[in-house]
């Protein structure tokens, strides 16, 4: 991968922002102890959060922003301190994992998040920095229900994405009849295979947990796979077909949904979800997120909208660097993960939450696919070859991602083998690499949050002009790749302008322009209110707008300018006539 020479600046002050200054990692303790060589169930996330906020009162509140479909409630901790202004007058983050609950570690993630920020509170400078400059609204679970479910009930790698909304999945009349059944009690739903002397599958002679398929010109390899462990508990000839889950939570959002026979697990309207009715709810008054970082897996990908191609007008150009150049930081943080747009890169996906807060909203996010294969043996190698995964499986994680197979009884089948992979042997982050992935993905939101706008007073000047009054010039600029106000907010009018007021006291100020360079000499005239100048394209990234004012006016007299944004923390300042 070619990095040019600004994406290497960024890099460096990547590594520079996430790097401990003030005391090592291992001086950090936490007044709360959590261990993320393990995975914790929904009642020990909720446990922790409540910890969290009452052992950090000073940088921590709790809030139950809803409840499940189930009645679980749906907790966001934030994460910030009063320093400097209030928690809702600086930029802020939301952060969440658990949309699709068999994606355990990234509800992870989010938790790591929290314990981590509490504990450098403080400690560290940089993330003391970083608290004081912005806050974190983190929910870990927006599918608690069923991430209960996977926990506790035989489950495989990919089910439970969804909700648990009860449907006629089979359309035979009834609800849940024939739902997925652990005949071999692993807690797992693995593969069921049967002796047949004409099927097309055959035991390796070496190592006969492997079954390999015939090829067609071949004779018979004396075995039949017949799909998931499980019975046809409805007599319809079909097992498990009859599951929870009706609706997946990443297409219930009104940013290009589209209807289930279109996109499936749509729900029947955008918001149907009670989960989700509650974050658009705490979200959209909440007008100083400036960022928003989803967790989910697998793959190893820092993705960003749009969902769909005929969305494309929602990434202009401007939006689009800043969101390049923060992803590229990323694939360094994050070794094996790519930067991928999803509709192109990956599918389309219609009603994404990412793609609300994006397009709908001007916010600049992302989501995270955690965990990729090559991260088994730290090789570049997307699809590690057979004998490779089994390497894996037998050397590094000594057999617990597989279930020996067992002979069953089958009422309909007869004598079966039941085993293979369990839930645990793909998307899932090993345990004993858990917490350096949940550390490289929180490095990485972390700088994203860095990069929400900061805006201060390059330079300034007061002169007299030949006809009395004062002119009086600003160059306000923005220290950060996102922009007060993204080009796309601009262009579809999503949220309020910025505002730059100026007050000069009892003196009126007489005439306004918006300057192109620092020495303009036919500056852009600002019509109606020249005291108050509404700016529309808000501050960029990386650059700086400037302005002058004609104000009448006695040496040594003051004049006084607040430039107000949703995204950055208010600017104050005063300028001397003199």
């Amino acid at each position: 991968m070619r990095v040019t020479s600004f994406a290497r600046g960024m890099i460096v002050a990547a590594a520079a922002f996430v790097a401990p200054v003030a005391v090592a990692q291992q001086d950090m303790p936490s007044k709360v102890a959590l261990a993320f060589d393990r995975y914790h169930t929904v009642e020990e996330i909720n446990k922790a959060l409540k910890d969290l906020a009452a052992a950090y009162p000073d940088v921590c509140t709790i809030t139950t922003i809803g409840k499940s479909l189930q009645g679980r409630d749906m907790l966001v901790l934030t994460v910030g301190s009063g320093k400097g202004a209030p928690v809702a007058g600086k930029p802020s983050m939301w952060i969440d994992g658990s949309v699709h609950a068999n994606e355990i570690q990234s509800a992870e993630a989010v938790l790591y998040t929290a314990w981590y920020l509490t504990k450098a509170y403080g400690v560290n400078k940089n993330l003391t920095e970083l608290v004081d400059r912005c806050s974190f609204h983190l929910l870990p679970m927006v599918n608690p229900d069923s991430r209960e479910v996977w926990f506790t009930k035989p489950s495989t790698p990919n089910n439970h994405r969804h909700d648990q909304r009860l449907i006629d999945q089979d359309r035979d009349g009834a609800i849940g009849e024939d739902s997925p059944d652990d005949l071999d009690g692993d807690g797992s739903i693995t593969q069921m295979w049967k002796e047949d002397p004409q099927g097309r599958w055959e035991r390796d002679k070496t190592d006969p947990r492997v079954f390999r398929r015939v090829a067609a010109d071949k004779p018979p390899g004396g075995w039949t796979n017949l799909g998931e462990e499980g019975l046809d508990n409805d007599g319809d000839g079909r097992i498990n077909e009859d599951y929870s889950g009706a609706d997946d939570m990443n297409r219930d959002w009104p940013a290009g949904w589209l209807p289930s026979y279109v996109q499936n697990g749509a729900g029947p309207f955008p918001l149907s979800c009670p989960e989700t009715r509650a974050i658009a709810g705490f979200i959209e008054p909440r007008t100083n997120i400036a960022a928003v970082q989803s967790y989910h897996n697998a793959g190893g990908m820092i993705l960003r909208g749009p969902g769909a191609s005929f969305r494309e007008w929602a990434y202009p150009a401007g939006d689009a660097r800043a969101y390049d150049q923060i992803a590229k930081v990323g694939e360094q943080l994050l070794p094996y993960y790519k930067s991928m747009v999803i509709y192109r890169d990956l599918y389309t996906v219609h009603g994404g939450f990412v793609n609300w807060t994006g397009e709908s909203l001007g916010i600049f996010s992302f989501t995270n696919e955690m965990w990729n294969p090559a991260m088994y043996f730290q090789r570049d190698q997307l699809n590690p070859t057979e004998e490779q995964q089994w390497l894996w499986r037998d050397r590094m994680v000594f057999g617990q991602i597989f279930t020996d197979f067992k002979e069953f009884d089958h009422p309909k089948h007869g004598k079966v083998l039941i085993g293979g992979l369990n839930k645990w042997s793909s998307r899932s982050t090993p345990t004993f690499m858990l917490e350096e992935e949940c550390h490289r993905n929180f490095a990485f939101t972390m700088y994203h949050a860095d990069q929400t706008p900061e805006i201060s007073l390059l330079r300034s000047k007061a002169e007299k002009t030949p006809g009395g009054l004062w002119s009086v010039q600003i160059e306000i600029t923005n220290t950060r790749l996102i922009p007060t106000r993204s080009e796309l907010s601009r262009n579809r009018g999503i949220g309020t302008s910025d505002l730059l007021t100026v007050d000069a006291g009892k003196s009126p100020v007489a005439a306004a322009f918006r300057l192109s360079s620092w020495t303009d000499e036919d500056p852009d005239p600002i019509l109606h209110e020249a005291s108050r100048v509404q700016n529309a394209g808000g501050v960029p990234g990386k650059g700086s707008v400037m302005y002058r004012f004609l104000v009448a006016g006695e040496a040594g007299g003051k004049v006084g300018f607040v430039y107000h944004s949703e995204k950055a923390k208010e600017l104050r300042g005063e300028i001397e006539l003199k």
